[in-house]
C-alpha cells in the first residue's frame, strides 16, 4: 500500500471506529502493547489503562524496564516484541529515536502481522512516515509525542495531565489520534509531517538547553560565593520564564534590553577569565537577544551597534 494512501479501516472489534459514534468520538476499548518499556512507554501505558484500555503485553530488555512494568503495569506479561504486537490492537513503539526506523522495518521483515492494528510511536523527531514499512503492511500509523520530560519517578503519569502532544497521522486517522491523546489527559496539537524536524528542534533547544543554562548559571554563582544558587535563582528564573511565555520579547529585561554596552563588556571579560565556554555561550545568546530587541523596537540602532562591538570576538 502506498504510504500516503488512505489506510485500511480497523478490523471490527479491534479498531478505532468500533465505538459509539465511530472514530469521531473515542476509540473502542483497545488491547495495548508496549514495545520499549522505558519511562515514556510505561507512563503512557498506565494512562491508557486508566482510561479503560487494557495493557496486555510489554517488551523489556533491561532489568530496570522489567521493574517499571511491575510498578506501573502490574500483571502485564513481558514478551518479545513480535508477541507484543500480535497480542495488541494498539501498539506503542516507545524506543529511542534512532532505533525506530529499524524496529518498524524489522517487524515487517520478521513477518509480524500488523494489518488493522494502530501502531503509534512517541518520537518528537519523526512523523508518521517513519512507520511506512508497517503502513504498507496494513497498519494504521500514528505519531503521538508527549511534550514533557519523564524522569522515571512515580509522578510521570500525572505529568501527562494538561500537556501538549505533537500529533501527526494520515488525515483519516486524525480523530483517532486526537481522541487517544485526550483520553491520556493531554491536548493534541497537529504538526504537519514536513514540520516535525523544526518542531522537535524547537522543543529540544528550549527544554534541553534551558537545563544546561541553569546548571551553568548555578556553577558560576557558586564561583561567586553563593552557597545556595538554586534558592537565589528560583524566583528570578520563574519570573523570567513567566514573562517570556506571557509577553514574548516585551518581557525582556537586563543590560542588553537597556543597551548597557559597558556592563555587557564587563560580563564578557569576566566570563573569559573564569570560563571560556560560558563566555562563548553568553556572547551567542546576547547577540541573539540584541537582534530580537532591535527588531521589536526595544533597542535603538545606535545602542545595538555599541552592544555588538562589546560582543565582538
Amino acid at each position: 500500500m502506498d504510504s500516503h494512501a488512505t489506510p485500511p479501516a480497523a478490523a471490527p472489534g479491534n479498531g478505532p471506529g468500533d465505538g459509539p459514534g465511530g472514530a469521531g468520538e473515542r476509540p473502542a476499548r483497545l488491547a495495548v502493547g508496549v514495545v520499549g518499556a522505558g519511562r515514556v512507554g510505561t507512563a503512557l501505558g498506565a494512562a491508557l489503562a486508566g482510561a479503560g484500555h487494557r495493557v496486555v503485553a510489554a517488551a523489556a530488555v533491561s532489568e530496570r524496564s522489567r521493574e517499571r512494568i511491575e510498578q506501573r503495569l502490574p500483571g502485564v506479561d513481558v514478551a518479545p516484541p513480535h508477541e507484543v504486537v500480535a497480542a495488541a490492537d494498539l501498539v506503542l513503539l516507545t524506543v529511542p529515536d534512532d532505533a525506530l526506523p529499524e524496529l518498524a522495518a524489522g517487524l515487517v521483515g520478521a513477518g509480524v502481522e500488523v494489518t488493522g492494528k494502530l501502531v503509534a510511536h512517541t518520537s518528537g523527531r519523526y512523523g508518521a512516515s517513519v512507520l511506512d514499512p508497517v503502513t504498507r503492511a496494513g497498519a494504521l500509523p500514528l505519531a503521538l509525542h508527549p511534550v514533557m520530560t519523564f524522569t522515571g519517578r512515580p509522578d510521570d503519569v500525572n505529568r501527562l495531565t494538561g500537556i501538549s502532544f505533537g500529533v501527526t497521522a494520515p488525515e483519516p486517522l486524525r480523530p483517532v489520534a486526537e481522541a487517544l491523546v485526550l483520553e491520556m489527559g493531554g491536548e493534541p496539537v497537529w504538526i504537519p509531517e514536513e514540520r516535525r524536524p523544526l518542531y522537535h528542534a524547537a522543543l529540544a533547544g528550549g527544554a534541553n538547553h534551558l537545563v544546561t543554562l541553569v546548571v551553568e548559571t548555578m556553577d558560576l554563582l557558586r564561583g561567586a560565593g553563593v552557597a545556595e544558587p538554586g534558592r537565589m535563582l528560583g524566583p528570578l528564573l520563574g519570573a523570567a520564564l513567566d514573562n517570556g511565555l506571557r509577553l514574548g520579547i516585551d518581557g525582556l529585561t537586563g543590560p542588553v534590553a537597556r543597551g548597557d554596552a559597558g556592563t555587557v563588556a564587563d560580563h564578557v571579560a569576566e566570563l573569559g577569565r573564569v570560563s571560556p565556554e560560558s563566555r562563548r555561550a553568553y556572547v551567542a545568546l546576547a547577540r541573539l537577544t540584541a537582534d530580537r530587541a532591535l527588531g521589536a523596537g526595544l533597542l535603538k540602532p545606535e545602542d545595538a551597534e555599541r552592544l555588538l562591538e562589546a560582543l565582538a570576538d
